[in-house]
């Protein structure tokens, strides 16, 4: 199957040179601002990077770090496969990392991890074992086994057996796992206040997810002041380096789709837990466990785990701790240093976090004092770099764009 140079790639070389390369590289499978973040990482470094742009987005496809660009093709999942073993094949990309960005690449990866070996360095793990962190029904049962605190929780299979389950209102319907490419017109989760709301829940989930992969969860109070997430490369499940960050505001902002305001903080009680429930999946790579702190008993409990990048990972890089190059060095067999990230640093989405933080303050929930202050402090920023402009210049309009679409649909 032939590749193709896209229109983004019109002015850079027609034919990538990949062959010969002293330096392996990596091909991020996305093109979204977590995938920004990771070309910058290693392209800063001279490292080569490529691209495999899905989903719509574009952001990514303009950084001048990446040489290369090509689409996904149209079709199923063993086409997909097909693809990507062809691009190796045709360009020598065999000791290339292959780094995926969202839920859906992370499964397509591991569900065909044996084929995709023979011509990748893969960076998440074989499905068994990868199963434990991109599946919420098995997360759960994990974390009652070490005693990790998480929120009462139920799987939720049929209408008649959520009309008689006893619940602790109010509770959220989400899905229990996500292997198809993510979309913001499916929302990350259902609130529902009473009976009657879950049950009109249900019926409205059911449409968007299969009802037998919908899970019931109580809903911890609290805003940003209560979300938190251990973020770091493990290695056989153990924690090479490491951040602690709370995620003061996110878009939207009751189950928010991603970040747009977070800082790194230092606690113990995170980082404890976290440590405890990756050391018995024995997980290897990159990995983010979102925690909120229920301030009913002040524990920090367990929501979810994404084993891949997240929105925020550059803020790691602002405190110390440059995760996708430390995720490059560790796959090439290279010394990775014991790394902790400092407290103190911030990062902002400037163009989603204008609209969350007016519409909190429009809301009491932010005073204009605080709000202000998280904009006039030093941060580090989503999508613009000054070394790298023209992402940080489509950004609005696309943002704008995609608000528009999730406003519409809604």
């Amino acid at each position: 199957m032939a590749t193709t140079v896209t229109t983004c790639d019109r002015d850079r070389p027609a034919t990538p040179r990949a062959k010969g390369s002293a330096t392996a590289g990596a091909l991020l499978m996305g093109a979204d601002y977590r995938a920004l973040g990771v070309a910058r990482s290693l392209g800063r470094r001279g490292i080569p990077v490529w691209m495999v742009k899905q989903g719509g987005h574009l952001v990514a496809s303009a950084s001048r770090y990446v040489r290369y660009g090509v689409p996904w093709p149209e079709g199923d999942d063993a086409g997909r496969i097909n693809f990507l073993a062809d691009l190796s094949s045709r360009h020598d990309l065999k000791r290339w990392l292959l780094v995926p960005t969202d839920d859906y690449t992370v499964a397509l990866i591991a569900c065909h991890h044996e084929t995709l070996a023979r011509y990748y360095r893969l960076t998440v793990p074989h499905w068994d074992t990868l199963r434990w962190a991109c599946d919420k029904r098995l997360l759960h049962r994990l974390a009652q086994e070490v005693g990790v605190h998480q929120p009462w929780t139920r799987c939720a299979t049929t209408r008649d057996e959520l009309a008689e389950i006893d619940c602790p209102f109010p509770v959220i319907l989400k899905p229990a796992v996500r292997m198809q490419p993510s979309s913001l017109a499916i929302p990350k989760a259902w609130f529902a206040a009473n009976r009657d709301s879950l049950l009109e829940c249900y019926d409205q989930a059911s449409r968007a997810v299969h009802p037998k992969n919908l899970l019931i969860q109580e809903m911890v109070p609290g805003g940003g002041e209560s979300q938190f997430s251990y973020a770091a490369l493990c290695k056989a499940g153990s924690s090479l380096a490491s951040v602690v960050a709370r995620r003061a505001r996110q878009y939207p902002m009751d189950f928010g789709q991603f970040s747009t305001y977070v800082e790194t903080v230092e606690d113990p009680g995170i980082a404890e837990p976290a440590e405890r429930l990756l050391a018995i999946t024995g997980f290897t790579g990159l990995v983010e466990l979102e925690f909120k702190k229920d301030v009913r008993d002040g524990q920090f409990k367990i929501l979810d785990m994404n084993p891949r990048v997240w929105g925020w990972h550059t803020l790691c890089g602002r405190a110390g701790v440059d995760l996708p190059y430390l995720l490059w060095l560790l796959m090439n067999g290279q010394p990775v240093p014991k790394l902790r990230a400092r407290a103190g640093e911030r990062w902002m989405h400037l163009s989603a976090d204008v609209w969350v933080a007016v519409n909190e303050m429009l809301s009491g929930r932010l005073s204009p004092w605080i709000c202000l202050r998280s904009f006039l402090q030093p941060r580090e920023a989503a999508i613009f770099a000054w070394d790298d402009p023209l992402p940080g210049l489509l950004d609005l309009p696309l943002f704008a764009w995609t608000a528009g679409r999730r406003f519409v649909s809604g």
